[in-house]
């Protein structure tokens, strides 16, 4: 397997977004991973060195990660299949809410705070992050509002919590 190249250094949300979209023009090297059949989200790594992360996931619409940020790390988001919810929370309102559809791609830094869901049966995005992940936060909020974060580990799987 050969993937795009990559310049040897933790690349920016741009570069990132470059990167993921040459990704995501190469099926050959992702779509062994892609799975349905699971019973829940299906998410598999793809790559892992000192500078990038790589993740295939693969959406059902009963699939939400819940509430997350990427710690330290930058990412990008190439939807290849179906569509993805992505929100963003707003203090004091509704969160911000946009479906994003096969063919679009999305960057971030490391202050980006959001959720993703499946929009569409069978959807598939690609993930790219630098630095690897090592930890996320995962948030809760309240109903009266109040928010909290949780460190987990980049290899657990993201959901909703319990408030």
């Amino acid at each position: 397997m050969t993937l795009p190249a990559l310049p040897g250094r933790v690349l920016t949300p741009k570069e990132l977004q470059t990167w993921v979209i040459d990704l995501a023009a190469r099926p050959d090297l992702w779509e062994h991973l892609v799975r349905h059949d699971t019973g829940g989200r299906h998410y598999a790594q793809l790559h892992r060195d000192a500078d990038i992360d790589v993740w295939v996931l693969c959406w059902n619409l009963q699939d939400d990660t819940g509430w997350h940020d990427h710690d330290t790390s930058s990412g990008a988001v190439a939807v290849t299949r179906g569509a993805v919810s992505e929100s963003n929370p707003r203090m004091g309102g509704e969160p911000v809410t946009r479906v994003v559809r096969a063919g679009r791609v999305f960057a971030f830094g490391p202050d980006h705070i959001h959720r993703m869901a499946g929009a569409e049966d069978g959807s598939v995005s690609l993930h790219a992050y630098s630095p690897p992940l090592w930890r996320m936060g995962q948030y809760s909020i309240s109903p009266g509002g109040v928010l909290r974060r949780r460190a987990v580990s980049y290899a657990d799987e993201l959901r909703p919590l319990e408030v």
